[in-house]
């Protein structure tokens, strides 16, 4: 599956984005989406994760209650709905998938898409 970001951009703090990640290529809906953020010089971080049904999310405890994942699978896309954006939400995003393994471990999702940045500023 091939994976493609989009949406970030620059953006005041408290404002809000919505991410997009489109899949193509095979059966979307078969696979586990998950975003990661990567800030310079830091790790790449799990931020949430949704099953290929949708009817199962994960999230970061710290981002609970300001970021929602969704799904439409007839679309083939999965949304991040990210409200009350913080400078330290600054970052590149990802997404990936992957059809098992542990939803928080970057290293078990085998298709990444390039990653869009977003920036908060204060």
């Amino acid at each position: 599956v091939q994976l493609q970001a989009s949406g970030g951009g620059l953006v005041q703090a408290e404002d809000s984005l919505r991410l997009s990640c489109a899949g193509s290529g095979r059966t979307f809906s078969n696979y586990r989406v998950g975003w990661f953020r990567q800030a310079p010089g830091k790790e790449r971080d799990f931020v949430v994760a949704i099953t290929g049904s949708g009817s199962r999310t994960y999230y970061a405890d710290s981002l609970k209650g300001r970021f929602t994942v969704s799904r439409d699978n007839a679309k083939n896309t999965v949304y991040l709905q990210m409200n009350s954006l913080k400078p330290e939400d600054t970052a590149v995003y990802y997404c990936a998938a992957t059809v098992g393994g542990t939803y928080y471990l970057a290293n078990e999702y085998g298709y990444w898409g390039q990653g869009t940045q977003v920036t908060v500023s204060s």
